[in-house]
């Protein structure tokens, strides 16, 4: 018996989406998690995701914070803040894919992470990285380029 692509892609996601308390070691695995995460989304709308994270690291909840159109994803720190409360997390790795495969930052992408990082800092929690999904398994992690 053949199997769908849905069913594809949700063993995809099943086997590689980190689990509750699973520890994010790297951007690499950040990127993993994010992409595995996001794989049964449309591909042709860019989703902003936050993983939180607790006091060790450990994944708590990582949700699509907004969807939006080819280029763009209406991102409101407020709302980010007001998760990581009620979840209780000390800090939050962000992604997001861009349909067009290109990872390098847009202006907004650099606007919206120092929005979020100051916002988290006020409130002493962590911005630990702020991720692009690229085509395949391309990505840019803000804080490996020194841009966070």
């Amino acid at each position: 018996e053949s199997i769908s692509d849905s069913e594809l892609r949700e063993e995809f996601s099943n086997r590689f989406t980190r689990k509750t308390g699973a520890r994010l070691g790297s951007a690499r695995e950040s990127a993993e998690h994010i992409r595995a995460f996001l794989s049964n989304h449309p591909k042709d709308q860019e989703h902003f995701v936050v993983v939180f994270l607790d006091s060790q690291n450990q994944i708590i909840e990582t949700e699509v914070i907004s969807s939006g159109s080819l280029a763009t994803a209406a991102v409101f720190p407020r709302e980010i803040v007001k998760r990581l409360l009620a979840l209780e997390s000390g800090a939050i790795i962000a992604g997001h894919n861009h349909p067009s495969g290109e990872t390098s930052p847009s202006s907004s992408d650099r606007a919206l992470t120092k929005k979020l990082n100051t916002a988290l800092s006020s409130i002493d929690a962590q911005l630990l990285d702020h991720l692009i999904l690229g085509s395949g398994e391309n990505y840019l992690s803000f804080s490996d380029q020194g841009l966070l």
